[in-house]
């Protein structure tokens, strides 16, 4: 049943949460066809007889998602296909469809000849050791057999759209300009907030895996810069910008300035507290010191998680958390809502919340707090390296006056400044990022950081 020889199997694709790998290298349609056989089998021993399965609008996807399905359906469980859509359309479906697991063959923002795999069993995402098994499963053979049978779904986007739009009403109709960077949320974005009554200018919302305009990775400022200058053009309340699989989301307000995850969150948190005092709201690691200060000042208790979009929801199950996210885009509801990453829906309850104001959405974020920082920032290294460097430095980790946190890499704090280090879960990168008072901090903050980098690996190449 299996395809692929057991010393041939890629480790590096079983990644923290998902699995991701390059489809030149290590993601063949014989190893998509294996994982597909180890999740139908591992959906079957957990009681899970129906899955719903979609893809993103990656090339490589159509051959890719029939070789997963191929080997889903060899363990005889049951498929429903629900065709190209955003990952948050996917966990829609799961619990709408009352299947509650879920399969979506999806390179989200990573390069253009990758892809991956995201997983829901019995409404739980497979992270860390349930990816592992997999990858344990497949290197010891084990595997059920069967026939599964394969159905067709074709009104998910209406379902979901009308799920939405009865949810969240706006109290005013706003000019829109939405970015789907060619990724898969061109299915869906122009149609959902046109819905809502938004007037919508719609930019790269046609899927093509080649991205021939820029990336689907809005946490790059790089990526904003047309939809900035559009939104200035359009006279626009809002520009959003999506990920390639549609479960992040970026925001430039009306006077073109970009608003950072933490930073969104802000607001959402003002907002949601006034329904929900004392409640819990989770966020990264990677997030402003700012939020926590919000969050508190809103009544609310902030409590900082490991990054990872399936390890902050589940953080947020743990804690009853009405509300989490992270820097890197994803943003997760509970209140009214179903609790996955849903960028297309966080755009909604943004545009909620700018409609119900007098003030446009550029002064609105102008009394959210701010401070001097840096994006996520990359430095590469050797994909076998980085979680063994990462220990290295927390081990020289000796600061004096610094508060050090070592729940994901390491972040160091200094009354004025800080700076985090931390392995990327879906690329051999280093992922960074830099907050302070002022340039002369922020400035401060980053030459430590280089120096103390480069100091435990001088072939480092940084660019900050």
């Amino acid at each position: 049943m299996y395809q692929v020889a057991v010393d041939k199997v890629p480790k590096q694709i079983f990644r923290t949460y998902d699995i991701r790998g390059n489809t030149l290298t290590d993601l063949s349609a014989e190893i998509v066809h294996d994982i597909g056989v180890a999740l139908g089998s591992e959906a079957l021993d957990q009681g899970v007889d129906t899955i719903v399965v979609a893809r993103d609008g990656r090339l490589s996807g159509p051959q890719l998602f029939t070789a997963l399905t191929t080997g889903l359906l060899a363990t005889g469980v049951n498929l429903v296909d629900i065709g190209m859509v955003p990952t948050p359309l996917l966990y829609f479906a799961a619990q709408h469809l009352g299947f509650n697991s879920g399969v979506m063959l999806t390179g989200s923002h990573n390069p253009k000849d990758d892809n991956g795999i995201k997983s829901l069993l019995n409404g739980k995402t497979l992270s860390m050791d349930k990816v592992q098994n997999l990858l344990i499963r497949i290197q010891q053979r084990r595997a059920r057999s069967g026939q599964g049978k394969l159905t067709h779904y074709t009104g998910i986007i209406d379902d979901y759209i009308q799920d939405v739009t009865r949810r969240v009403q706006l109290k005013k109709p706003l000019k829109v300009v939405v970015d789907c960077g060619n990724g898969v949320t061109g299915v869906v974005a122009p149609r959902l907030y046109q819905a809502l009554g938004c007037t919508v200018t719609g930019l790269f919302c046609e899927v093509d895996g080649h991205f021939p305009n820029h990336h689907p990775d809005p946490a790059k400022p790089k990526n904003l810069e047309v939809l900035i200058a559009t939104v200035k053009e359009q006279r626009a309340d809002i520009g959003l910008a999506f990920d390639g699989d549609g479960d992040r989301l970026g925001v430039v307000t009306s006077a073109g300035d970009i608003i950072y995850p933490d930073r969104q969150l802000m607001l959402f948190a003002q907002d949601l507290l006034m329904r929900h005092p004392s409640a819990k709201i989770i966020f990264d690691v990677k997030c402003s010191k700012n939020l926590a200060k919000v969050i508190e000042a809103a009544g609310g208790k902030g409590i900082m998680s490991r990054t990872g979009h399936s390890l902050v929801k589940q953080r947020m199950y743990d804690e009853d958390a009405p509300l989490a996210g992270e820097m890197s885009g994803h943003i997760f509801f509970r209140e009214n809502w179903y609790g996955f990453d849903d960028g297309l829906y966080a755009g909604t309850r943004l545009l909620e919340i700018i409609a119900r104001q007098d003030i446009g959405s550029a002064a609105l974020f102008a009394k959210i707090p701010d401070s001097v920082s840096t994006p996520e920032l990359n430095v590469a290294i050797p994909e076998q390296e980085k979680y063994a460097f990462i220990d290295d430095l927390i081990a020289h980790a000796h600061f004096s006056g610094a508060k050090i946190i070592t729940i994901d890499g390491l972040r160091i704090e200094f009354p004025h400044a800080w700076g985090l280090v931390r392995a990327s879960n879906t690329t051999p990168m280093l992922t960074l990022r830099f907050e302070a008072d002022d340039e002369q901090a922020l400035t401060e903050i980053k030459k430590i950081f280089r120096e103390f980098l480069l100091q435990q690996k001088p072939t480092l190449v940084i660019d900050f």
